[in-house]
């Protein structure tokens, strides 16, 4: 069974990989599990330049395939806003509900309808060839919904808890079957599995 290396040190994003990946004819490993202690800058400009920056030092690292990614939340209401900077929204200091806090008092006053926001994520793979040398290539998985006023669930990680995938239920009150089946991170991690298993990985 080919194994990939996560390209995180993220608890949630490696439990929703390994789920992603299990039973699809791959093995997810973590860095822990290889010995490996890497922290990866994400100094790219774009969720693609972040993810293949974490995938390839990973694969570098582990000298095997590895799977990076990239995600955040894009609100209508604030441009697009905090995109790419969703996981330091608000300031090194803040945690996910402090994030949580933030993003909801930003949108106190936008109106129901004017709530629009969706989930985008970016996974890149990369596997060594010949010395230093990597290739990799990048998937995408976008996810529509909209914003709640007020906190609801306990599953998931991240902005799960305001964001509606339904008009009453927002994605931190799915199971994890039902993330899985239509989340941004799954749609992108799907596209990526079925790349390699074409290529024979």
């Amino acid at each position: 069974m080919t194994r990939i290396l996560l390209a995180t040190n993220n608890p949630g994003k490696v439990r929703e990989f390994r789920r992603l990946i299990e039973d699809s004819g791959f093995e997810a490993v973590t860095p822990s599990e290889e010995g490996i202690s890497l922290e990866v800058d994400e100094t790219g400009d774009s969720y693609e330049a972040n993810a293949l920056l974490k995938a390839k030092a990973f694969a570098h690292a582990g000298n095997c395939l590895a799977l990076g990614d990239d995600s955040g939340i894009e609100v209508d209401a604030l441009s697009g806003g905090p995109g790419m900077y969703s996981a330091r929204y608000g300031g090194a200091g803040l945690d996910d509900d402090g994030r949580l806090s933030r993003l909801l008092r930003e949108m106190d006053q936008v109106p129901d309808g004017e709530r629009g926001a969706r989930y985008r994520a970016v996974v890149a793979i990369a596997w060594p060839v010949t010395g230093d040398t990597v290739e990799s290539a990048v998937f995408e998985g976008v996810q529509e919904g909209s914003l709640a006023r007020h906190r609801a669930g306990t599953e998931g990680f991240g902005y799960d808890p305001i964001f509606l995938v339904q008009p009453r239920r927002t994605q931190a009150q799915l199971s994890a079957a039902e993330k899985d089946a239509i989340s941004h991170r799954a749609q992108a991690v799907r596209k990526a599995l079925a790349f390699l298993r074409e290529r024979g990985h």
